[in-house]
């Protein structure tokens, strides 16, 4: 789990110049009537529709960042399943999970009960530097390869995998975007804003120039049609301190405090809901959860809040986007039918025992196919050699 230090340093780096990838394709200043939705929006606070804020659904984002293991699942088995919005639909939660010590039967359950499973690459590496200096080739190898990869071994439609996160939050510029515009990636969630937050930034893409700040440069700034920016809007703590997530707070409530945490949560929560309803993001590692109880107690009476509310919706990452493209009030929202999965499924197993080539580890795999010859790894996503 990254460091409250570390995410605090992250927000506060000033924004320096980044290459373009190619210099005639810069952005321009974004026209609105040129850029129209479905599929073109301009970056900026306006609500899509032009829709009243009280008519507006206000969406909620529960995200979990890294692995998926049978650790963590028992959080989210305990924490997430069984609830409903208050149109009965089942809640959304995505997943922006890593490769190494995932496991792929997991992804499956999570999958099969309707919620997002989206790319957080394969190798994780700690490396800033490498994010940040990533070129395409790298970037496909990462989340493409991950996007065959987790469909393979988790037994779900490669299609369903839309979104990417950034480890680190550290953009990897034009490259990046336009890897996901090449390869039918919907949504990056990896761009953090501390100065549009309340009213907060809406979802856009890339078409003209963004109005959103570059903390973790280098930033996109080409004109690159298909992918969405879905912002990182930053909470603020205690001490009105910006923090992309949760555990990232560094000036939060004592540790032990229920009551504390659950009034932290619903203030910057009301900083949307009563503001412009952008869509409310709720970024933490399960981790955190789970080694403090109190936090944990916190979140499971603020999920229940919400899901009281006729007018706020927990939801997939993905879905904000389809509401953005296609904006429809309140009412109108309220009365869609819930999504479906089509169930796929997993050939239950004792997990693989595999040693990997790139560090020497014996891992143990839990995948609903048959396993592998190698660790699957960057360059060999399958582990077919």
């Amino acid at each position: 789990m990254k460091t409250p230090i570390f995410w605090g340093l992250l927000l506060l780096v000033a924004a320096v110049a980044c290459d373009d990838v190619n210099e005639s394709t810069e952005a321009e200043k974004c026209v609105p009537e040129r850029c129209r939705l479905p599929d073109c929006r301009c970056s900026g606070t306006d609500i899509p529709g032009g829709i009243r804020p009280r008519s507006v659904p206000q969406f909620v984002t529960l995200t979990f960042d890294d692995a998926v293991t049978p650790l963590n699942m028992v959080t989210y088995r305990r924490l997430l399943y069984n609830r409903r919005n208050s149109n009965n639909c089942p809640i959304g939660t995505t997943f922006y999970m890593s490769h190494e010590y995932t496991d792929y039967q997991s992804i499956n359950e999570l999958y099969n009960r309707g919620f997002e499973i989206a790319l957080h690459s394969i190798t994780h590496k700690h490396d800033q530097d490498y994010w940040r200096n990533a070129d395409y080739e790298t970037l496909v190898k990462e989340f493409v390869d991950q996007r065959t990869q987790v469909a393979h071994f988790a037994n779900i439609p490669s299609n369903a995998v839309k979104g990417v996160r950034m480890p680190f939050l550290q953009m990897a510029g034009d490259a990046q975007f336009i890897m996901m515009a090449n390869h039918s990636l919907l949504y990056d969630a990896s761009m953090a804003t501390i100065n549009l937050i309340n009213p907060g930034l809406w979802p856009y893409t890339l078409h003209y120039r963004s109005t959103q700040e570059c903390n973790v440069p280098p930033c996109p700034t080409s004109s690159i049609h298909g992918p969405w920016v879905l912002p990182i809007l930053a909470w603020r703590d205690l001490e009105d301190f910006p923090c992309p997530f949760v555990d990232a707070c560094s000036r939060g409530p004592n540790l032990q405090d229920e009551e504390g945490w659950y009034n932290f949560f619903l203030k910057n929560f009301e900083n949307h809901y009563l503001g412009n309803r952008a869509p409310f993001g709720f970024y933490v590692h399960e981790a955190f959860i789970r080694t403090h109880p109190a936090v944990e107690r916190a979140l499971a009476r603020f999920l229940n809040l919400l899901n009281s509310l006729n007018d706020v919706f927990m939801v997939n990452s993905e879905e904000v986007i389809e509401w953005v493209r296609n904006p429809i009030p309140l009412t109108e929202y309220r009365q869609q039918r819930c999504r479906t999965v089509q169930p796929t499924t997993c050939r239950f197993s004792n997990p693989c025992r595999i040693r990997s080539d790139h560090n020497g580890n014996t891992y143990y795999m839990p995948v609903c196919t048959a396993c592998p010859r190698r660790y699957p790894w960057i360059g060999n996503p399958l582990g077919t050699w």
